[in-house]
């Protein structure tokens, strides 16, 4: 799980840690079973790995500004 993470570095991701708990933030480290992740207002989040139920990556939609027809 670590590697996969470490392969999603500078990315982002949702991840869920069961029903209740998910997250989402740009992927800033990975190290000693931790999972670091940013969010939007530069909050980091801390996730213990073994935790993680479900990783999926954030495709970024480019917002274009104008009138859609």
């Amino acid at each position: 799980m670590e590697e996969l993470l470490k392969s999603l570095m500078g990315k982002k991701v949702d991840i869920s840690c069961g029903a209740s708990a998910a997250f989402r933030g740009d992927v800033v480290d990975v190290k000693d079973g931790v999972l670091y992740l940013r969010d939007e207002d530069e909050k980091v989040a801390y996730v213990a790995i073994d935790k993680i139920a479900l990783i999926s990556e954030v495709k970024e939609n480019s917002n274009r500004p104008g009138f859609l027809g």
